[in-house]
């Protein structure tokens, strides 16, 4: 039995690469498909059709507020209902921040950080006022969570879709709302760059399995979580808070320093051969 019977998807960026793979993973398990892109989609809603699902092409501009009205008016007439958004709409624009001009920020925020608020307020708003509940997933990297050379601009809006999605799913929580973060491994346009083995082990349509439990029943009601997918892995990331360190009354920097050099107030460095003026760090037990 299709897990996606009777709903209605967007998907933003899904005129090729793993936008395409989720379209049609989200077609074959029953679900009606807004394919949208600035590039024309119309193969991938003809491939949707073919293989007897329901689909339609949208060339709304996600960064903008007007296109995030359009991409839902066209949804509703279409399918007259919304129940899944996939913001997967993305570009990298890479560079070191010295070399990075201002166009090459501003353009990796538009896309990734306020094309959030564009489509997601008025596709969350419908949700909301229908009753209906749904979904939304948003799409992350590791470049947000641990960093990348060259990416300052990606990697800072990558992080700021988590705290996006974070709060949101508290909003959502009391319509039924359910929020998720995906980080996808695959290899894709943007990852062209990359030695074929990569592109073997990380094949684009090993990871819209794991969108596919995120935006179902399978997944109850869970939300506001984060999970990597590619390469046949899966796993859940999230930000931990040390047990932390009790300052004395006469705290200082030294005091603090020793502290640090013992594993009383940072997580374990990844590096091992780290070491403080006070001596090697340590993990902390327990």
């Amino acid at each position: 039995m299709a897990l996606l019977g009777g709903k209605v998807a967007i998907v933003t960026g899904a005129g090729a690469g793993l936008g395409r793979s989720y379209a049609l993973a989200l077609a074959k398990e029953g679900a009606a498909v807004v394919v949208n892109d600035l590039v024309p989609a119309d193969t991938v809603v003809a491939e949707i059709v073919a293989a007897g699902g329901r689909a339609i092409a949208n060339q709304s501009n996600v960064g903008s507020v007007d296109g995030g009205l359009a991409l839902l008016k066209a949804t509703l007439t279409a399918f007259g209902a919304v129940d899944i958004l996939v913001n997967n709409a993305g570009i990298l624009r890479d560079a070191s921040l010295l070399k990075m001009d201002e166009a090459e920020w501003d353009s990796v925020m538009n896309v990734h950080l306020k094309a959030l608020y564009c489509v997601t307020r008025p596709v969350f708003g419908w949700m909301k006022d229908n009753g209906r509940g749904g979904v939304i997933v948003n799409t992350t990297s590791t470049a947000g969570i641990r960093g990348n050379f060259g990416q300052t601009n990606y990697g800072a809006a990558k992080c700021g879709v988590i705290g996006f999605s974070t709060s949101l799913a508290l909003e959502g929580k009391k319509y039924g709302i359910r929020v998720w973060n995906i980080g996808p491994a695959a290899a894709t346009a943007l990852t062209a760059h990359m030695p074929d083995d990569y592109k073997r082990i990380f094949h684009i349509d090993r990871v819209a399995p794991t969108l596919i439990y995120m935006v179902s029943a399978l997944s109850g009601e869970q939300t506001g979580k984060t999970l990597l997918a590619g390469g046949g892995w899966v796993g859940e990331v999230r930000f931990e808070v040390h047990p932390g360190y009790v300052p004395s009354a006469d705290f200082d920097a030294h005091e603090l320093a020793r502290a640090v050099a013992v594993g009383q107030v940072m997580m374990p460095d990844r590096d091992p051969k780290f070491v403080t003026a006070y001596g090697p760090a340590q993990a902390a037990e327990g």
